[in-house]
């Protein structure tokens, strides 16, 4: 699709007819080459914005795929960064991109049915790795394009100052849980939780659910992040393209099972403030500057922070 790495029109016509987990098992050696994944651009910035508030100590990539925002996460926490995604083969081929253990031993972790994962694969202090990556070349922010990571040296001479640099012992480690996003086999063991580009996946009625989840894996004063794009105006090509894509998927979701839910329209901003209002977050927009702004002078894009309060600590009354 668009290059001649991409999928062909009959290879996206069978996965979109299918459910969204095998879906992208079959697109997953070719989903970095299409549109669907998250542009670098929009990665970097996300990346530039936390970087301030940091650093982190465990990060968690919320429907990971094949592993784009893990390289963000990579840079950005100390010890421990977790991907979770429902598709086995999109956690296959990112763990395949980042996982420089020598050995090449897995370190992709199934949650068990119900959503909990077994006492070997999480402690009650969260998700363990199985099999971590060790000594591994921690990329720079901008991810690294065609699977290859860069060397420590081009990560430390790339003049990326802004952003916290990992462990001098070859980083955080990772580890890839295939589960799903609506039922997090995990408890409250990450200080960052990030997603990019994977909210279409869930209708409207989902999102209290959702963020009730990512609130419930948060530590106290951890942070729930993620790009959002100002929605294009009625005079603008690409609201009629989305519009016409999402009509083709509610017809396609009406007249065949299962379903794959895949709205670009249905993520609106106001209505995920209220919803991680409820879920008991304190939320804060930040405008992503290299995206511009808008004629009546709003941004292009923004990232929202959402913060899980210290509930303890507002209860004593202290400020």
């Amino acid at each position: 699709m668009f290059t001649p790495q991409g999928p062909t029109l009959r290879e996206l016509a069978v996965q979109g007819l299918s459910s969204i987990e095998h879906g992208y098992d079959l697109l997953a050696p070719k989903f970095d080459h299409t549109p669907f994944r998250t542009p670098d651009a929009i990665l970097d910035a996300v990346g530039r914005a936390l970087a301030p508030m940091g650093p982190f100590t465990a990060g968690l990539d919320l429907c990971c795929g094949t592993g784009a925002g893990m390289e963000i996460l990579r840079e950005l926490c100390r010890e421990s960064v977790t991907g979770v995604d429902i598709s086995t083969g999109m956690l296959t081929v990112g763990r395949e991109r980042l996982d420089t253990d020598a050995d090449g031993s897995s370190s992709l972790v199934r949650a068990r049915e119900g959503g909990s994962p077994s006492p070997a694969e999480a402690r009650d202090d969260g998700p363990q790795p199985v099999a971590p990556a060790r000594g591994g070349r921690p990329p720079s922010v901008a991810p690294a394009r065609g699977g290859t990571l860069p060397s420590v040296a081009s990560v430390r001479g790339a003049g990326s100052s802004s952003v916290p640099r990992v462990r001098g012992d070859g980083g955080p480690s990772v580890a890839w849980v295939r589960g799903d996003a609506r039922a997090l086999p995990f408890g409250p063991a990450f200080d960052l939780v990030v997603s990019f580009g994977a909210f279409g996946h869930f209708l409207p009625r989902e999102l209290p659910g959702l963020f009730a989840g990512v609130h419930a894996v948060l530590r106290p004063g951890g942070r729930f992040a993620f790009p959002i794009m100002a929605p294009p105006r009625p005079t603008s090509p690409w609201y009629w393209a989305l519009l016409g894509f999402d009509t083709v998927m509610r017809v396609r979701n009406a007249v065949r099972r299962p379903t794959f839910v895949m709205y670009y329209r249905a993520f609106r901003l106001g209505d995920v403030q209220r919803e991680l209002d409820r879920a008991g977050f304190r939320t804060e927009l930040h405008a992503l500057p290299e995206f511009g702004r808008r004629r009546d002078g709003s941004p292009r894009a923004r990232m929202v922070v959402a913060t899980r309060e210290d509930t303890s600590v507002r209860s004593s009354g202290a400020v």
